[in-house]
């Protein structure tokens, strides 16, 4: 049965002012309104609000579970945990702390690059340097749960932790001995010869390192995470003569640790992604250090890094400790890059929880730290 014209009217305008009604309601009464698009993001399985616990939802105004930080801040409200091997310890700059300058010590020197990023963001007394030479990664991961553990130093209000890792995995102190101690212009491929097993060592160390952050980011997910890179050791173009290294030798080492920078860089870039797309808060970031002594290589007129130790030819070429490690100068420079990479920050937001912030007083990091 067809509905006369003027009663079909009727209806449209009845209908009319009933979606007014609901509009209104909608508008002036939350509880409605959310009613109304929790009901549409049902029907139509998109258009869905953030909860609550939705790590898409950004709380840049602090009204949330996390709080959007700038770089600085991000990095210094609460604890700084220094990590790493001897690059980060300091090992080669000399005025070390007391006992920690013996066989087999962990070299931690007061001009090492962790005191002097503490320094310039007054977290002297929020400092954990655990840093020690001839620390390894899988060795990190193997005595988790030890006391001697640089990783279970990490607390749940760290906001820092700068990590340096990886040289004595790859084996750079081998790779040296091997390529200085021949006869030069004679065993010309002394270094080159060693190619497939670093290779392999690069390989493995990646899931370490991966293993490391993550472990880190399991005691301190609100943390800035900072991978600190390892410098060149030679002029980019060199062309002399360096002991029993002639220049070729010399590139060779460099790209060395290039390629081995850029497998660590491309690993920290995927972990921070990882954070970004969960909607995590902290970040993994990498700080470059390749070219931080450029003009202040081995060799130089002003070396900002420490030269050979030459022992007893009948026993082979004894490779020091401190040998191609920064000296005071370069751990300076180390700190700079550091600091850039502090206060400049990732090219994303930052954020931390609230519940951590809030709980980040001073007897709580202190007691971290102890």
């Amino acid at each position: 049965m067809r509905v006369p014209e003027l009663s079909r009217r009727r209806l449209v305008a009845a209908a009319a002012a009933a979606l007014v009604l609901v509009c209104v309601a909608v508008l002036l009464v939350p509880a409605a309104r959310h009613g109304v698009v929790t009901a549409w993001c049902d029907i139509t399985q998109s258009a869905c609000p953030p909860t609550a616990d939705d790590p898409r939802r950004d709380y840049a105004d602090g009204s949330g579970w996390r709080r959007r930080l700038d770089p600085v801040e991000a990095a210094t409200w609460g604890n700084y945990v220094a990590l790493g091997d001897s690059y980060s310890s300091g090992d080669g700059a000399g005025d070390y702390a007391e006992g920690t300058a013996a066989a087999g010590g962990c070299y931690r020197s007061d001009n090492a690059y962790p005191r002097r990023v503490a320094a310039a963001h007054d977290l002297e007394e929020r400092l954990g340097f655990y840093a020690c030479s001839s620390q390894r990664g899988w060795a990190m991961l193997d005595t988790l749960g030890e006391p001697t553990s640089q990783i279970d130093r990490v607390g749940a209000h760290t906001s820092l932790v700068t990590l340096g890792i990886g040289g004595n995995d790859v084996g750079f102190t081998k790779i040296l001995r091997a390529c200085m101690a021949r006869v030069p212009l004679v065993e010309t491929q002394a270094c080159t010869d060693q190619e497939d097993e670093i290779e392999q060592r690069m390989r493995t160390f990646g899931p370490t390192l991966e293993e490391i952050v993550l472990e880190i980011r399991e005691r301190a997910p609100d943390a800035r995470i900072l991978v600190v890179g390892y410098p060149r050791l030679f002029p980019g173009d060199p062309d002399s003569m360096y002991y029993t290294l002639a220049p070729h030798d010399q590139e060779w080492l460099n790209t060395i640790t290039q390629r081995f920078n850029e497998q660590i860089a491309e690993d920290v870039a995927a972990l921070d992604s990882e954070i970004v797309a969960a909607g995590q808060t902290g970040s993994v970031e990498y700080v470059r250090m390749y070219t931080a002594l450029r003009g202040h290589e081995v060799g130089a007129e002003d070396p900002w890094l420490n030269g050979v130790l030459l022992a007893d030819f009948a026993d082979g070429l004894e490779i020091d400790r401190s040998t191609f490690h920064p000296n005071a100068r370069g751990q300076q420079e180390f700190a700079e890059r550091v600091l850039d990479q502090v206060e400049e920050g990732p090219e994303r937001p930052l954020y931390a929880a609230l519940e951590t912030l809030d709980g980040a007083d001073p007897e709580v990091l202190a007691a971290e730290l102890d």
